[in-house]
């Protein structure tokens, strides 16, 4: 008897700017990725296990059973805002990103980190170090990048819900096709 081969999965675990916080979680940039892949002929399922209000600490205690629950060619991790808004040092952020994205690869997935930075209130040494972060980890682990999640939104006020901390149903496509771009660029032995 044949069985059919399930659809390689992508993990997306993140945080509410991932999650679709104040928004229908079909419009979530997850969401539409994996349609976006599907419409190109590439059949990969997109689990968004992403969680609002998660830091690099919760997911990093969290993350062995997820993957265990949702073993994926592709993980793609989007954490650290809710730790730069509490002013977390940056070690414990690297050390958190870290393990999540060892324990990923140990479990034979590819991980595409996405990056976060922050305000300019938080002082320059705080915001350069936060956003150092992500592309000293890439390089460490030999992951793919997007260095900032919010880059294609974050000098309109207007795609942002009013905290002005979360995008609003209409900015999701622009992340999704910068995130999809990065994959496409640099996974691509993945998505041939």
């Amino acid at each position: 008897m044949v069985h059919a081969v399930n659809p390689p999965t992508i993990l997306v675990f993140g945080d509410s700017l991932s999650a679709g916080y104040g928004i229908k979680a079909e419009q979530a940039w997850p969401v539409l990725l994996e349609a976006e892949l599907k419409r190109r002929g590439k059949n990969f399922s997109v689990i968004n296990a992403s969680l609002s209000g998660e830091t690099s600490a919760g997911g990093r205690s969290r993350f062995a059973a997820i993957s265990k629950k949702y073993p994926a060619q592709l993980v793609i991790v989007a954490l650290g805002a809710n730790d730069g808004l509490r002013g977390l040092p940056t070690q414990e952020l690297q050390n958190n990103l870290a393990k999540i994205i060892s324990t990923a690869q140990a479990a034979g997935s590819k991980v595409h980190l996405v990056g976060m930075q922050m305000p300019p209130n938080y002082g320059l040494p705080y915001t350069k170090a936060f956003a150092a972060t992500y592309p000293a980890l890439a390089k460490q682990y030999k992951t793919s990048l997007t260095p900032f999640l919010l880059a294609p939104i974050i000098q309109n006020n207007a795609l942002f819900q009013a905290d002005q901390l979360h995008p609003i149903a209409s900015a999701q496509p622009l992340i999704m096709q910068v995130i999809l771009q990065d994959l496409l660029t640099q996974q691509k032995a993945l998505f041939k």
